[in-house]
């Protein structure tokens, strides 16, 4: 496999200062939840298990600063606030559902070399040193 570009220093910090806000535990879940539609605070609170009010609320301004989510507030008593993927999240969603699409697929081969690692049935050159 050859690379497609050259390396560039600035595009990896690029690239892992993107994935760290998109890899996060939360931020998947929350754009998949939004692909459905524009939802509520306490729809996504709802819908996403484990997540706490603060780390909803975290999560949501992070995606919308990076222009992946919007926030709409109506003028309603109480207001009202939907937060909707951008075109930029729908770009992402599509990634994402493609690399779980690819797990998926690949879940019984990945399971199979864990278990031939796991039980050192895998030959691994012990000489060898990632660190060298």
């Amino acid at each position: 496999m050859s690379p497609s570009h050259i390396h560039v220093p600035t595009d990896c910090r690029t690239v892992t200062e993107i994935l760290s806000r998109v890899g996060d535990k939360w931020s998947v879940q929350v754009v998949v939840q939004m692909g459905e539609g524009p939802k509520r605070f306490n729809e996504l609170r709802r819908a996403v298990t484990g997540i706490s009010q603060r780390m909803l609320t975290l999560t949501l301004r992070g995606l919308e600063r990076d222009g992946l989510v919007t926030r709409t507030v109506y003028p309603t008593i109480p207001p009202r606030v939907d937060y909707q993927l951008t075109g930029l999240g729908c770009s992402l969603l599509k990634t994402v559902r493609g690399l779980g699409d690819w797990a998926i697929q690949n879940r019984d081969e990945i399971l199979a070399a864990r278990r031939r690692f796991d039980s050192g049935g895998d030959e691994r050159d012990e000489t060898h040193s990632d660190a060298a």
